[in-house]
């Protein structure tokens, strides 16, 4: 490779991992070329590209754009899983696992989250998380949970005070309705002494009668006299 073409190939490293802020460094010696080319395939679909890179030129780009985290990674032939903007690193972290595990050859070293370097352990750990829309719906459900608890905190003093309402208007109820009868009896009782046959007038009269009729014989005697 003349130096015009190595000048070029730093400089197009050094944007990439300038750009990348998620990458992932693997041994890829042994795999052959449709191994190589099923791998680079599968991390495509998850938003990566897979490059073999010369660790001459990659240590001068990664010296260049600060990025001294993958120093310690480019160690014997070497390939980067370059991040794109809207990839999924779990699900990359996943295909190269699983590719370890199909071909025994793929050697995940470790890589640069968020600029911060992870271990080959800590890359097999990704693997192992749920994929990011499952994620996501943890995350939402461990979020809107506590707000389900609050408007239950809430919710249930206005449910008891309706208990407690409702309650207290089926007493008043209960207590009226005896006090309306009562009324109507006593509404009722002026009309019943009205209609009931006046019994002491009459006796009086009958007394009366009979006296009158006890003092005409006598006034009859006395104009015969």
């Amino acid at each position: 490779m003349q130096k015009p073409q190595k000048e070029t190939v730093v400089a197009e490293l050094t944007e990439r991992l300038r750009a990348s802020e998620t990458l992932i460094v693997a041994d890829y010696r042994g795999l052959s070329v449709k191994e190589l080319d099923h791998l680079r395939t599968k991390l495509l679909e998850q938003g990566a590209t897979f490059t073999v890179v010369k660790n001459s030129l990659t240590r001068r780009a990664a010296e260049a754009a600060g990025a001294d985290a993958l120093l310690t990674l480019l160690d014997g032939p070497s390939a980067i899983a370059f991040l794109d903007s809207g990839g999924d690193a779990v699900a990359v972290a996943k295909a190269l696992a699983d590719s370890a595990k199909t071909t025994r050859i793929l050697a995940v070293r470790g890589g640069v989250m968020q600029g911060r370097a992870i271990t080959a352990d800590e890359v097999d750990e990704l693997a192992k998380l749920p994929p990011v829309d499952v994620l996501r719906g943890q995350v939402l459900g461990a979020v809107s949970a506590p707000l389900y608890a609050i408007v239950g905190l809430f919710t249930a003093p206005l449910q008891d005070l309706y208990g407690l309402i409702q309650a207290r208007i089926d007493q008043l109820g209960g207590e009226t309705e005896p006090a309306e009868e009562t009324q109507e009896e006593e509404a009722a009782a002026p009309e019943a002494e009205a209609e009931a046959p006046q019994e002491e007038p009459v006796a009086e009269a009958s007394e009366e009668t009979t006296e009158e009729a006890a003092e005409e014989p006598a006034s009859e005697e006395s104009e015969e006299e």
